[in-house]
């Protein structure tokens, strides 16, 4: 039986054409290397799964080192003294192939304030032959002497256009539809992580029957409600039918579906409604997300009779997802926000 390579491996970026959404540090790069302006310590900055190493790696390609001169560590586990003491040993010794040879250190901010310390003194002065790239997803944590001695860029996390779009992409190369509202779904449930939006698209694609998929197969992996179970809670408000909403709620709940995604979904659409209402010239663009059906239903609600689909209801609705944090029901504030809304 062969074995699946995970899809974020298969189709990493190799190039910096093949780079999505952070052009503002890639034409920095180009430039540095056009002009023979190499830094020689680097800091890739940004959250989980937005292209970090995977930019380091093409840098260092970029510059012409090979892979026997690139050198990858975890800082996560080999963070202590010793560790870094044999880097800065290593460090000395000339590159295999290359004119340089790169050392990219992820994770950088788990090292130990001892290593850091022990790192501090190469990173200032170190050979002629060696560039480091440190990646980071917490900035904070590192100490400054550490950043003035690199160049730094942050990542942009990738818009949910961005993400929809790459596993469109992707799944694609793969022989395989995502129809728009299951795009659109995985890029809401990715929080501006390329690597989780290929994970569940390759999930998407593994448990499909067919070559197609759509949101509520999507749904069903990332534990998001049906798209009628959304529908019927937005009826529900619009209506000011408690009990309809309430339904939809206590189907999710049944369901063991993620709540804190279903009001995320709840928000996107009264979001919308709100702005068609508000910007109707824009509708086709702010409703383009959403599937066929979804776009019938929201453009009703905002161009229809006056709704409590609105910015007064948008704020009841997100102090609700920021207090799910705080109880142990996490449906419970949405509960109190409808009856709330609809009682008004």
């Amino acid at each position: 039986m062969s074995q699946h390579v995970a899809l974020y491996r298969k189709h990493r970026p190799t190039s910096f054409a093949e780079v999505r959404d952070q052009d503002h540090i890639v034409s920095v790069l180009e430039g540095a290397i056009a002009k023979n302006t190499i830094p020689h310590a680097l800091l890739f900055s940004g959250t989980r799964g937005t292209g970090k190493t995977t930019l380091a790696r093409i840098f260092a390609h970029e510059i012409g080192v090979s892979d026997v001169d690139l050198y990858e560590i975890d800082a996560a586990s080999n963070r202590g003294i010793d560790d870094i003491r044999e880097l800065r040993e290593a460090v000395h010794t000339l590159p295999y192939e290359s004119e340089k040879k790169v050392y990219i250190i992820d994770e950088v901010h788990m090292l130990t304030k001892e290593a850091f310390n022990a790192l501090l003194k190469t990173l200032e002065e170190p050979p002629a032959h060696v560039i480091f790239i440190l990646a980071t997803t917490e900035e904070e944590k590192l100490l400054d002497t550490i950043l003035s001695r690199c160049q730094v860029f942050r990542m942009h996390s990738p818009s949910r256009r961005v993400l929809a779009q790459t596993v469109t992409d992707i799944a694609k190369k793969e022989g395989f539809e995502l129809q728009k509202d299951a795009a659109d779904l995985i890029a809401i449930a990715a929080d501006g992580s390329f690597r989780d939006a290929l994970g569940v698209t390759q999930k998407v694609i593994m448990a499909s029957g067919d070559k197609i998929g759509d949101g509520d197969e999507v749904a069903a992996i990332i534990g998001a409600p049906k798209s009628a179970i959304i529908a019927d809670l937005l009826d529900g408000l619009h209506d000011k039918d408690a009990q309809k909403a309430l339904r939809a709620v206590g189907q999710v709940v049944a369901d063991h579906g993620d709540m804190k995604l279903f009001v995320r979904l709840l928000l996107e659409r009264v979001r919308a409604v709100m702005l068609v209402r508000n910007m109707p010239a824009k509708q086709e663009e702010l409703l383009a997300a959403f599937s066929e059906k979804d776009r019938e239903q929201l453009a009703g609600f905002a161009t229809g009779e006056v709704s409590p689909l609105n910015s007064h209801t948008l704020m009841k609705l997100l102090a609700a997802a920021e207090g799910m944090g705080k109880t142990q029901l996490a449906h419970l504030p949405l509960e109190v926000a409808i009856v709330d809304i609809c009682n008004a």
